[in-house]
Protein backbone atom coordinates (compact mmCIF):
# COMPACT_ATOMS: atom_id res chain seq x y z
CA UNK A 1 0.00 0.00 0.00
CA UNK A 2 0.94 3.06 -1.15
CA UNK A 3 0.38 6.68 0.63
CA UNK A 4 0.64 9.66 -0.47
CA UNK A 5 0.78 11.89 3.06
CA UNK A 6 -0.47 15.87 2.60
CA UNK A 7 0.57 18.58 5.09
CA UNK A 8 -0.75 22.26 4.74
CA UNK A 9 0.90 24.09 7.20
CA UNK A 10 3.31 27.35 6.76
CA UNK A 11 4.63 26.36 10.93
CA UNK A 12 6.88 23.40 11.26
CA UNK A 13 6.39 23.33 15.11
CA UNK A 14 2.43 23.46 14.63
CA UNK A 15 -0.08 20.85 16.18
CA UNK A 16 -1.01 20.02 12.57
CA UNK A 17 2.78 19.52 11.91
CA UNK A 18 3.18 17.13 14.74
CA UNK A 19 -0.07 15.29 13.52
CA UNK A 20 1.41 14.62 10.13
CA UNK A 21 4.41 13.32 11.67
CA UNK A 22 3.12 10.83 13.96
CA UNK A 23 0.87 9.68 10.74
CA UNK A 24 4.19 9.60 8.71
CA UNK A 25 5.11 7.68 11.54
CA UNK A 26 2.68 4.75 12.02
CA UNK A 27 1.55 4.44 8.56
CA UNK A 28 5.42 3.03 7.96
CA UNK A 29 5.03 1.28 11.16
CA UNK A 30 2.05 -0.40 9.30
CA UNK A 31 3.67 -1.93 6.74
CA UNK A 32 3.25 1.31 4.23
CA UNK A 33 5.33 3.37 2.07
CA UNK A 34 5.16 7.18 2.03
CA UNK A 35 5.41 9.81 -0.43
CA UNK A 36 5.49 13.11 2.38
CA UNK A 37 4.21 16.12 0.39
CA UNK A 38 4.67 19.10 2.60
CA UNK A 39 3.50 21.70 0.60
CA UNK A 40 4.67 24.74 2.55
CA UNK A 41 8.07 23.29 2.41
CA UNK A 42 8.02 22.25 -0.72
CA UNK A 43 6.84 25.78 -2.01
CA UNK A 44 3.93 25.00 -3.78
CA UNK A 45 2.18 27.72 -5.50
CA UNK A 46 -1.83 27.79 -5.00
CA UNK A 47 -2.04 30.61 -7.23
CA UNK A 48 -4.01 29.12 -10.07
CA UNK A 49 -2.53 30.32 -13.70
CA UNK A 50 -3.27 30.61 -17.09
CA UNK A 51 -1.84 26.96 -17.76
CA UNK A 52 -3.40 25.51 -15.82
CA UNK A 53 -6.48 26.74 -15.40
CA UNK A 54 -9.03 23.97 -16.49
CA UNK A 55 -10.26 24.18 -19.99
CA UNK A 56 -13.73 22.27 -20.38
CA UNK A 57 -13.26 21.82 -24.12
CA UNK A 58 -10.02 20.23 -24.07
CA UNK A 59 -10.05 17.62 -20.95
CA UNK A 60 -6.33 16.46 -22.23
CA UNK A 61 -4.94 19.89 -21.96
CA UNK A 62 -1.28 19.94 -20.61
CA UNK A 63 -1.18 21.71 -17.71
CA UNK A 64 2.51 23.12 -15.97
CA UNK A 65 5.58 20.69 -14.95
CA UNK A 66 4.65 21.92 -11.71
CA UNK A 67 1.17 20.43 -11.70
CA UNK A 68 2.21 17.17 -13.92
CA UNK A 69 4.53 16.38 -11.12
CA UNK A 70 1.68 16.39 -8.55
CA UNK A 71 -0.53 14.82 -10.38
CA UNK A 72 2.06 11.43 -10.95
CA UNK A 73 2.25 11.51 -7.35
CA UNK A 74 -1.59 11.62 -6.73
CA UNK A 75 -1.30 8.91 -9.20
CA UNK A 76 1.00 6.75 -7.45
CA UNK A 77 -0.78 6.74 -4.30
CA UNK A 78 -3.43 3.87 -3.38
CA UNK A 79 -4.33 6.25 -0.60
CA UNK A 80 -4.27 9.80 0.27
CA UNK A 81 -3.96 11.02 3.51
CA UNK A 82 -4.71 14.80 3.81
CA UNK A 83 -3.64 16.86 7.21
CA UNK A 84 -4.54 20.56 7.68
CA UNK A 85 -5.65 23.54 9.71
CA UNK A 86 -9.28 24.42 9.15
CA UNK A 87 -9.00 28.48 9.19
CA UNK A 88 -12.23 30.16 8.86
CA UNK A 89 -14.46 26.93 8.85
CA UNK A 90 -12.59 25.71 5.61
CA UNK A 91 -9.64 24.80 3.96
CA UNK A 92 -6.04 26.96 4.13
CA UNK A 93 -5.25 28.65 0.95
CA UNK A 94 -2.23 26.52 0.26
CA UNK A 95 -4.74 23.32 0.26
CA UNK A 96 -7.63 24.71 -1.66
CA UNK A 97 -4.84 25.94 -4.29
CA UNK A 98 -3.39 22.55 -4.55
CA UNK A 99 -6.75 21.08 -5.59
CA UNK A 100 -7.98 23.68 -7.45
CA UNK A 101 -4.46 23.41 -9.64
CA UNK A 102 -3.76 19.61 -9.27
CA UNK A 103 -7.44 17.89 -8.78
CA UNK A 104 -7.61 18.90 -12.43
CA UNK A 105 -10.42 18.85 -15.56
CA UNK A 106 -9.72 15.98 -17.19
CA UNK A 107 -7.45 14.23 -14.01
CA UNK A 108 -9.93 13.95 -11.40
CA UNK A 109 -12.76 15.01 -13.36
CA UNK A 110 -14.40 15.54 -16.18
CA UNK A 111 -13.40 12.22 -17.81
CA UNK A 112 -14.42 8.87 -16.74
CA UNK A 113 -12.78 7.40 -14.49
CA UNK A 114 -11.36 9.83 -13.07
CA UNK A 115 -7.13 9.12 -11.76
CA UNK A 116 -8.49 9.03 -8.64
CA UNK A 117 -10.97 6.01 -8.90
CA UNK A 118 -10.56 3.65 -6.45
CA UNK A 119 -8.11 5.24 -3.70
CA UNK A 120 -8.86 5.73 -0.09
CA UNK A 121 -9.32 9.24 1.20
CA UNK A 122 -8.92 10.59 5.11
CA UNK A 123 -9.40 14.37 5.35
CA UNK A 124 -7.89 15.15 8.73
CA UNK A 125 -8.59 18.51 9.88
CA UNK A 126 -7.47 20.17 13.17
CA UNK A 127 -9.90 22.91 14.24
CA UNK A 128 -8.72 25.70 16.67
CA UNK A 129 -12.57 25.93 18.41
CA UNK A 130 -14.45 23.61 20.15
CA UNK A 131 -17.35 21.56 18.26
CA UNK A 132 -19.60 23.10 20.40
CA UNK A 133 -18.62 26.52 18.24
CA UNK A 134 -19.58 24.84 15.16
CA UNK A 135 -22.39 23.33 16.48
CA UNK A 136 -23.72 26.96 17.71
CA UNK A 137 -22.88 28.61 14.22
CA UNK A 138 -24.54 26.25 11.95
CA UNK A 139 -21.60 25.11 10.32
CA UNK A 140 -20.88 21.75 12.07
CA UNK A 141 -20.60 18.77 9.39
CA UNK A 142 -20.60 21.08 6.43
CA UNK A 143 -16.92 20.93 6.16
CA UNK A 144 -16.55 17.04 6.21
CA UNK A 145 -19.27 17.11 3.42
CA UNK A 146 -18.29 19.60 1.58
CA UNK A 147 -14.72 17.49 1.58
CA UNK A 148 -16.80 13.77 0.72
CA UNK A 149 -19.54 14.73 -1.44
CA UNK A 150 -18.07 17.82 -3.27
CA UNK A 151 -14.49 17.20 -3.84
CA UNK A 152 -14.03 13.69 -2.99
CA UNK A 153 -17.23 11.83 -5.02
CA UNK A 154 -16.98 14.64 -7.21
CA UNK A 155 -13.46 13.38 -8.42
CA UNK A 156 -14.53 10.03 -8.41
CA UNK A 157 -13.54 8.75 -4.93
CA UNK A 158 -15.84 7.06 -2.70
CA UNK A 159 -13.88 5.76 -0.15
CA UNK A 160 -13.60 8.82 1.67
CA UNK A 161 -13.15 9.92 5.28
CA UNK A 162 -13.57 13.27 6.74
CA UNK A 163 -12.78 13.96 10.60
CA UNK A 164 -12.13 17.24 12.44
CA UNK A 165 -10.45 17.34 15.51
CA UNK A 166 -11.85 20.56 17.89
CA UNK A 167 -10.42 22.75 20.44
CA UNK A 168 -6.48 22.31 19.59
CA UNK A 169 -5.98 25.48 20.99
CA UNK A 170 -6.96 24.96 24.46
CA UNK A 171 -6.83 20.95 24.51
CA UNK A 172 -3.84 20.07 22.22
CA UNK A 173 -3.16 16.65 23.52
CA UNK A 174 -7.34 15.71 23.31
CA UNK A 175 -6.96 16.92 19.77
CA UNK A 176 -3.65 14.62 19.18
CA UNK A 177 -5.26 12.03 20.72
CA UNK A 178 -8.43 12.52 18.02
CA UNK A 179 -6.42 12.85 15.24
CA UNK A 180 -4.84 9.40 16.35
CA UNK A 181 -7.65 7.86 16.57
CA UNK A 182 -9.17 9.11 12.78
CA UNK A 183 -6.19 7.62 11.56
CA UNK A 184 -6.12 4.36 13.62
CA UNK A 185 -9.65 4.37 12.11
CA UNK A 186 -8.83 4.78 8.50
CA UNK A 187 -5.90 2.21 8.76
CA UNK A 188 -8.21 -0.43 9.90
CA UNK A 189 -10.89 0.15 7.73
CA UNK A 190 -11.60 -2.44 5.50
CA UNK A 191 -11.13 -1.07 2.11
CA UNK A 192 -14.48 0.04 0.02
CA UNK A 193 -15.10 -1.56 -3.78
Amino acid sequence: MHTLLVLAHPRESSLTAQVADRALRRLEAGGRTVDFLDLHTEGFDPRMSLEDEPDFSTPGKVCSAEVRAHMRRVEAADEIVVIFPVWWYGLPALLKGWIDRVWNHGFAYGVRPSRLSGKRLLWLGLAGGAEDTFVEGGVHGLLEHHLTAGISRYCGVEDATARVAYDTIDNGADALEAAETALDDFIAAPIRA
